[in-house]
């Protein structure tokens, strides 16, 4: 009874501070990755499959060992991940424990490489790896990354991080690809393909589909990253030269 008069007298206390009027810590939503770093065992990648480099990349292996002094072999974690995943096709975890037998290093030091880097894809993809730029200036330039995500989903009947049944095409967004003057860009395996819209991206999956080839660089018809007047260009008279707009009497 005591603790409920207490408890009166206290909600009935007028404030000296208004804690509710107090301005609170706010944050955006964290955005999740669509991996974990974490492995997890399944049929197609667990420790139990055999993993060695064939004979053309020993060779590869052992020069590019030679760019390192014995004793920071080490240094070579990184090129050997990716020798690795170009052989097996994803960098599993047979790839980064015969990277460490070969490099002499624990284990944890390659696991630790591999999950920090999203080139290293510790699960299967497919045969070819679309990896959509999707932030700002691909967002603005030219269509629309947007446009050109909504093809690709609409064309291969997949959502970003899937890939396709019949194992061929696996879809990314990706951050900044470095060629915002030819926004949007996707990169397919090694190689970019720039200035997209939706009928070039269309295109290129229809070749790929039938494994023809398909050339790299600006669909457009532009030569890299020239400018083309009245189209991919804001420079539409001469530009100013040194001294513009400082003061004659400096």
């Amino acid at each position: 009874m005591n603790s409920m008069r207490s408890l009166v007298r206290l909600v009935n206390k007028p404030l000296t501070t208004n804690y509710l009027a107090k301005r609170t810590i706010c944050s955006t939503p964290a955005s999740c990755s669509d991996a974990i770093f974490a492995h997890r065992d399944t049929p197609e990648n667990n420790p139990n499959i055999p993993f060695e480099f064939n004979e053309d990349n020993k060779k590869r292996m052992k020069e590019i060992l030679k760019k390192y002094p014995e004793q920071y072999k080490k240094a070579a974690i990184m090129p050997l991940l990716d020798l690795g995943q170009r052989q097996h096709g994803f960098t599993s975890i047979s790839v980064m424990n015969e990277v460490a037998r070969l490099l002499e290093v624990p284990p944890m030091r390659v696991y630790e490489v591999a999950t920090f880097y999203t080139m290293y894809n510790r699960q299967p993809v497919g045969k070819y790896f679309l990896q959509l730029c999707t932030t700002t200036p691909c967002q603005l330039g030219g269509c629309g990354s947007t446009k050109i995500l909504k093809t690709i989903k609409e064309n291969l009947g997949i959502e970003v991080g899937e890939t396709t049944k019949d194992g061929k095409f696996t879809l990314v967004e990706v951050e900044c690809a470095g060629a915002c003057v030819n926004a949007p860009v996707m990169a397919i395996n090694d190689d970019y393909y720039e200035d997209l819209t939706p009928e070039t991206t269309e295109k290129l999956l229809e070749n790929l589909k039938m494994d023809k080839p398909i050339t790299p660089g600006p669909q457009s018809g532009r030569h890299t990253c020239e400018f083309a007047p009245g189209v991919y260009t804001s420079l539409n008279e001469e530009p100013y030269g040194p001294g513009f707009r400082v003061r004659d009497d400096l």
